[in-house]
């Protein structure tokens, strides 16, 4: 079938960067038209990349690659520009376009009374701009520069109400601590530069030379770049230990956070290690290591979020633990089952994030032991959050069992003890969310007003988001093979366990029972009681992770800097200020010989001209 749409491709982030370009040009002045050029050009998009998915979809593996431009050249050595389309970027491109089209329609409402809703419009078509271009890169140097323009965007929109003082700190915790990351990729890419042939940092020639070991490279080399390839992946993916800007960024506006957190930035970590997956097969100690941080990171932030009580930051520790699952699949093999996972979470994910700033939005809350009673005043944002939870949960037929079941039964069969972190992880996802539900959702209100449903715009998103997270599974379930093989284009047996499916769905019901018996109606008791906890007093404060790094880093560096600038002030400075002293005094002196009396040049000559004979004589004599 012949790429036609795939040639124009190019055009899928051109569009929103268009939006980006009239939105900051008109200003203030277009506060009341600024959702819809946003909404508008990113519907270009979104159709377009629907197109190219259902090109795809009946065409043949092969990608489409353009790379004729020429952006540096030093001598033999010739770096371009250009985007490829792959089956696996086709797929990112139609789930990146969607939710960010949604995110906009919902935003329409959200923010409306915001004075400065021409910049977040703006800066919502700018980061849509480059995560579409960091998926459509032809090369790693390509995919970098969109990388940290990511990065940026994400900064400005954390901290988008930067009158707050936790915006602010947040936002500059996600820029320094991603930054952390950036390093380990940079390092990678020039590490690659160095070894690959004719220096080439194309996709394909990766490929090529890392598939079929055709690089002159030693082992040991092939594990530092898939490592540092993966520091890079931690830090934008929220894997410990750089996780802990995410659930920080929480302090942006709640579309942010459902963009965010959803598809785009944070799939972007997984996303490049999908992209560069042949350099991670050539070491199997850096498949490992990307296994066993993603299962730790499932476990580790599933246990926090039992003790959280904001309503956004439960969501946002549960996007970290299942971040956490994807790069486990990722590191035991399980290609497929990471991007399918990959692929429902950025539906019910989103669909969760938009219906807590539907909550939000009516309640003025986040607290959710300040909630209570939403469910009899807001069914269409009750309905999609309990289908929403219930596929975060694992619970069938929703999309999110499916692509569970996928990873676990890859993990029974390669590595059982990661199956077990696993099943853990999952029955502590199912626990949180049913208690999420309980105290926010059922019972008595306690916000002391009854809220009232969002708008339509508001709902609409919800109603989709809810449609995908219910259809979204049956692209790959134990006996529909296909996804496997169009991603990679290798024929994939059936992964029917029954052992692993059974155990799964008792693990997610007994999660959704305990939580809804201990954090019952009844059970107010047994929640203070909690609180008095140590183990919940650990959980609570996030194992401490924040205040060790407080100490054992930020403090130290602080000091640091505090030594290195009294050195700068008092050395370097002092030196610098007393040689200007000096030539100063020396200049003054000059000048007050220098006063304009015949007389006083008259006894300066003559006392030179008796020092110089008096050391002419001295030399003679002595």
């Amino acid at each position: 079938m012949e790429t036609v749409f795939s040639q124009i491709a190019w055009l899928i982030p051109l569009f929103p960067l268009i939006a980006f370009i009239i939105l900051i040009a008109i200003g203030k002045q277009g506060n009341k038209w600024s959702s819809y050029i946003s909404i508008g050009f990113t519907l270009l998009s979104f159709i377009l990349a629907f197109l190219v998915l259902i090109e795809r979809l009946n065409g043949t593996m092969d990608a489409y690659t353009w790379n004729e431009f020429d952006w540096l050249s030093f001598g033999d050595i010739s770096i371009k520009l250009g985007f490829e389309i792959n089956n696996l970027n086709a797929m990112m491109l139609i789930v990146v376009t969607l939710v960010s089209l949604l995110v906009n329609l919902y935003s329409k409402a959200y923010m409306k009374d915001d004075a400065r809703i021409t910049v977040f419009f703006s800066y919502i078509s700018l980061f849509t701009f480059s995560m579409l271009g960091l998926v459509i890169s032809v090369n790693l140097l390509e995919l970098y520069i969109f990388w940290e323009l990511v990065g940026v965007c994400s900064f400005l929109l954390i901290g988008f109400w930067y009158e707050k003082e936790s915006a602010k700190a947040a936002a500059k915790k996600a820029f320094i601590v991603t930054r952390i990351g950036d390093v380990g990729l940079f390092i990678a890419i020039l590490l690659l530069f160095w070894y690959m042939p004719n220096h080439s940092l194309d996709f394909t020639d990766i490929h090529n030379a890392f598939s079929t070991n055709s690089i002159p490279i030693e082992a040991w080399v092939v594990t530092l770049i898939a490592i540092l390839i993966f520091v890079g992946a931690m830090g934008k993916s929220g894997q410990f230990p750089l996780h802990t800007w995410l659930p920080d960024a929480m302090e942006g506006p709640t579309p942010i956070s459902a963009l965010i957190h959803a598809a785009t930035m944070v799939a972007a970590g997984v996303y490049l290690v999908a992209r560069t997956y042949d350099i991670f097969l050539a070491s199997s100690i850096a498949m490992e290591v990307v296994a066993y941080v993603g299962g730790f990171t499932a476990i580790f932030a599933a246990t926090i979020a039992i003790a959280q009580n904001d309503f956004k930051r439960i969501l946002a520790y549960s996007t970290v633990s299942q971040l956490g699952y994807m790069m486990l699949a990722l590191g035991i093999g399980a290609y497929t089952a990471g991007i399918f996972h990959l692929f429902t979470h950025a539906f019910f994910k989103a669909l969760l994030f938009l219906g807590a700033g539907s909550v939000i939005h009516a309640l003025h809350k986040q607290d959710i032991r300040e909630m209570g009673g939403i469910w009899k005043s807001m069914k269409v944002t009750s309905w999609t959050f309990v289908i929403g939870a219930l596929a975060l949960s694992g619970i069938p037929p929703f999309s999110g069992f499916w692509s569970k079941e996928a990873i676990l039964t890859e993990a029974y069969i390669d590595n059982k003890f990661l199956f077990i972190i696993g099943i853990t992880a999952a029955f502590f996802t199912a626990f949180y969310m049913t208690r999420l539900f309980k105290l926010a959702f059922m019972g008595d209100s306690r916000a002391g007003n009854a809220p009232k449903e969002s708008p339509f715009v508001m709902t609409l998103p919800l109603i989709v988001l809810c449609v995908l997270a219910i259809i979204a599974g049956f692209v790959f379930t134990p006996w529909t093979s296909w996804l496997g093989e169009w991603l990679t284009g290798d024929v994939v047996e059936e992964h029917t366990n029954w052992i692993v499916m059974i155990i799964s769905i008792i693990v997610a019901l007994a999660g959704i029972v305990l939580g809804w018996i201990m954090f019952g109606e009844q059970s107010k008791s047994s929640q203070s009681h909690n609180t008095r906890n140590w183990a919940y007093k650990l959980l609570e404060n996030r194992y401490y992770i924040d205040e060790l790094y407080h100490w054992i880093i930020v403090k130290p560096l602080r000091g640091l800097g505090l030594l290195l600038n009294a050195i700068d002030r008092f050395i370097v400075d002092g030196i610098v200020k007393l040689t200007a002293n000096i030539m100063l005094g020396t200049g003054r002196v000059g000048t007050s010989v220098q006063n304009g009396q015949v007389q006083t040049y008259g006894l300066v000559t003559l006392i030179g001209f008796i020092i110089i004979i008096a050391a002419m004589l001295g030399r003679r004599y002595f």
